[in-house]
């Protein structure tokens, strides 16, 4: 669940929640204000008349879908200070037959149309009746609806979630797919009626549902109940929602406690988890027995387990060690060389960059006057922007944007770059490899081919490579080579040991136009791996 985002939630010394998407934690503030907020992020003058009252902020972990709203955020604090029962005493009438109900009628049924399964192909409901919603209950709830849109639901790309009024509509419910002209219907806090374009211009199923409903269902009339909605699929066959779940989860307490580096008993052990809001038994041969609530989908293997223990316990009351294999740490030899090559280029004049893996297909391409078929370049399947379409293959391309974007610089313009390239080779494991490569350029009136050249020869004397004059010789020498991307016999192939390692010469002019750059440069671009 990388991929998912952590929240940061404000909480006041009054029950409310706020919420700032791009504020940016500070650990040196651990707290503010509404106006310290405002005047951060609006400036100073839009911050008059706001409250100083003081604001903590709190980082959720993206994994903890059940924390992202203020009433989640009380229970949870509420079991772990051992002042409420766990999720699983408090929320169990939900599971119960007489609580989880299935409607007499098919006014509870939705129905999901073909044409939706090549958009959605699930769909799951549940009924909370006689809500009582007041306004700050009613905007935490959207609050979290927005959180789990944003997080779980990946921008509702996965998920989207409706609320609707159950006394304004009547069942049985078609949910189905059709263009957007033709949607219409009035959205939350809107006055008028929008079609589905009008709405795209205004702005994994089951968890998010139990989610809403399990945080939700205190506010009905009768506590922690919820009414079953019945879902048809296309093939006819009809599931009930939402499941509620509750599962368990067998725990050797012997391993808990080596894993974390604790010595507990399995009783301890139990009433630790139980401050998780995960109600725990001890059998009799000392395992656990950990019911997994609804609300804990987060709870996928033993580890998430081990995990709750420890945050329970306290990571800062975990002793500390020395561990059983003592072993001496060192720089991987391509980074310590790296690092040197780094330092030793930089005091012959030039400055260091550091640009994107990532580029387009036209910079390792077209703009070098190559095809893009002829280049072993790795892909990205969905790339959200043409900047990054494929992972760079030389490093020339991005220390051309780097002069690009520097041109007002005075010349002349000697830049750098030691940093990974990424090739497609099939007879790796993944498909691809990575190569460190070192690449320079030299930008100014007249092309100071000599300029690169003076520099291979700095590096191969810190190399101790010598040069050699017959190629039968151990070190290194030049052989022309023709390559589309620099000028017709302005290109030298560097080889080392009988083993061509880069290029270096003068860019062909189409290459240099095609980066909006104007005057003569000279590169060079070698493995440094050869070196290792």
């Amino acid at each position: 669940m990388g991929y998912l985002q952590e929240q940061s939630m404000y909480l006041s010394a009054r029950p409310a929640i706020k919420t700032s998407p791009g504020h940016v934690y500070d650990p040196t503030a651990p707290k503010t204000t509404e106006k310290q907020i405002i005047s951060k992020e609006q400036g100073h003058e839009q911050s008059e008349g706001a409250s100083d009252e003081v604001i903590y902020k709190i980082d959720i972990p993206a994994n903890r879908y059940d924390l992202l709203c203020l009433e989640g955020l009380v229970r949870g604090l509420l079991v772990f200070l051992g002042k409420r029962l766990t999720y699983s005493e408090r929320l169990m009438s939900l599971h119960d037959s007489s609580a989880l109900t299935e409607g007499a009628n098919s006014s509870h049924r939705g129905k999901l149309a073909k044409a939706t399964c090549l958009i959605r192909p699930h769909a799951v409901a549940a009924v909370l009746r006689n809500v009582t919603f007041t306004k700050e209950r009613y905007n935490s709830f959207i609050d979290l609806q927005d959180k789990l849109h944003q997080n779980i639901c990946r921008k509702r790309s996965l998920v989207a979630i409706g609320t609707h009024d159950l006394d304004t509509i009547k069942g049985p419910f078609v949910y189905n797919a059709q263009p957007p002209a033709d949607i219409k219907f009035k959205p939350l806090n809107q006055s008028k009626e929008f079609s589905g374009s009008e709405i795209m211009e205004l702005y994994s199923a089951k968890v998010v549902l139990d989610t809403l409903v399990c945080m939700f269902s205190e506010y009905c009339s009768e506590k922690y109940e919820v009414e079953a909605c019945q879902v048809v699929q296309p093939d006819g066959a009809i599931v009930t929602y939402p499941e509620l779940e509750y599962r368990q989860e067998l725990v050797d307490s012997t391993r808990t406690n080596q894993y974390i580096g604790i010595s507990e008993t399995p009783s301890q052990l139990a009433a630790l988890l139980g401050k998780m809001c995960l109600k725990t038994e001890v059998t009799a041969e000392g395992s656990l027995k950990v019911e997994v609530p609804p609300t804990r989908h987060d709870i996928i293997h033993a580890c998430d387990v081990y995990e709750d223990v420890a945050i329970a316990y306290g990571y800062n009351n975990i002793k500390k060690t020395v561990p059983r294999t003592s072993t001496i740490a060192a720089q991987l030899p391509v980074n310590k060389l790296s690092d040197q090559l780094r330092e030793e280029i930089a005091q012959a004049g030039f400055t260091e960059a550091l640009t994107f893996s990532l580029c387009s297909s036209d910079d390792i391409s077209t703009k070098l006057n190559r095809h893009i078929k002829d280049v072993p370049a790795v892909l990205i399947s969905n790339p959200k922007t043409l900047e990054f379409q494929v992972a760079r293959t030389t490093l020339l391309p991005g220390l051309l944007k780097t002069l690009a974007a520097n041109k007002k610089m005075p010349l002349p313009l000697k830049i750098f770059e030691v940093s990974d390239v990424i090739l497609r080779d099939i007879s790796t494991e993944v498909g691809a490899r990575n190569e460190r490569r070192l690449c320079a350029v030299n930008c100014n009136k007249s092309p100071g081919f000599e300029v690169i050249h003076g520099l291979l020869d700095r590096v191969m004397t810190l190399l101790e490579i010598p040069k050699s004059v017959d190629k039968n010789i151990v070190g290194y020498y030049l052989q022309a080579t023709d390559d589309p991307a620099f000028f017709p016999q302005r290109c030298a192939e560097v080889v080392v040991n009988g083993r061509v390692i880069g290029r270096m010469g003068v860019l062909h002019p189409d290459v240099i136009t095609s980066f909006d750059l104007a005057l003569p440069i000279a590169c060079l671009e070698i493995n440094v791996e050869t070196f290792v």
